[in-house]
């Protein structure tokens, strides 16, 4: 099986008006005669290292079980600064979707033979991540039109933006989460019940009439699950 190729990336932001490292994970049989799906992952560093999700991809693209794909992974820097850009009261969260919508996505476009079109744009992400993947595709529904949600944080702020949603044929939505979320402890250390908000999310989506493929797995907020499931929410979205 050929391996894809991860390239670094230092990439200034002026909606951030910051420099960012990213990674770009470009397969191998990469080639501008062919066009190219995208994938942008928040929470990047993670599911570059602890998803293994480039050597996934290698396997999946090799075996023909889903269609071209290059994937950008955006890390975040630490705790603080991942609450500021993925979580709607985030300070820096509008500016965030901004950067994914304006600023990344023109690069991937510009740089590589892709899909220009929401349909062949997803965006990932666990937790937090989630949530600023699925405000992206909010905002922006006509740049990202697949949204994979691993476990996302979920509060009043996601529900209003769902339920203010004009055009939920737009995207389709991946959403996973664990009967056992209904007790996580967080990066701050206090205890959150994720399970009951998702349930909400979920049925408020089925509501306004969102393409959705959800599933409560038996588990915890946590790697362990949310990297095996990702075989099968590439297969989902990309097949």
């Amino acid at each position: 099986m050929d391996k894809g190729t991860v390239q670094d990336l230092k990439f200034y932001s002026e909606a951030l008006q910051e420099e960012l490292l990213l990674y770009i994970y470009v397969p191998a049989n990469y080639s501008p005669l062919y066009k190219y799906n995208i994938l942008i992952a928040s929470d990047g560093k993670d599911y570059f290292q602890l998803g293994g999700i480039t050597k996934l991809a290698d396997e999946l693209i090799d075996d023909y079980e889903i269609e071209n794909l290059i994937i950008a992974f955006v890390p975040y820097k630490d705790i603080k600064d991942r609450r500021l850009k993925y979580i709607p009261s985030g300070e820096q969260h509008e500016a965030y979707l901004r950067f994914l919508a304006h600023e990344l996505v023109p690069y991937l476009d510009a740089e590589y033979s892709t899909y220009q079109m929401g349909m062949g744009r997803g965006v990932i992400g666990d937790s937090m991540a989630a949530t600023a993947s699925l405000m992206a595709a909010l905002k922006y529904p006509s740049i990202f039109g697949k949204v994979i949600l691993q476990s996302p944080y979920v509060d009043e702020d996601v529900l209003q933006a769902v339920e203010n949603f004009k055009d939920p044929g737009a995207i389709s939505i991946y959403h996973i989460v664990g009967k056992e979320e209904d007790k996580v402890v967080t990066m701050d250390k206090t205890i959150k019940d994720f399970l009951t908000p998702n349930r909400q999310l979920h049925n408020l989506m089925l509501d306004k009439g969102f393409s959705i493929f959800y599933e409560e797995f038996n588990g915890n907020h946590t790697w362990k699950y949310w990297k095996p499931d990702l075989r099968r929410a590439l297969i989902e979205n990309f097949n």
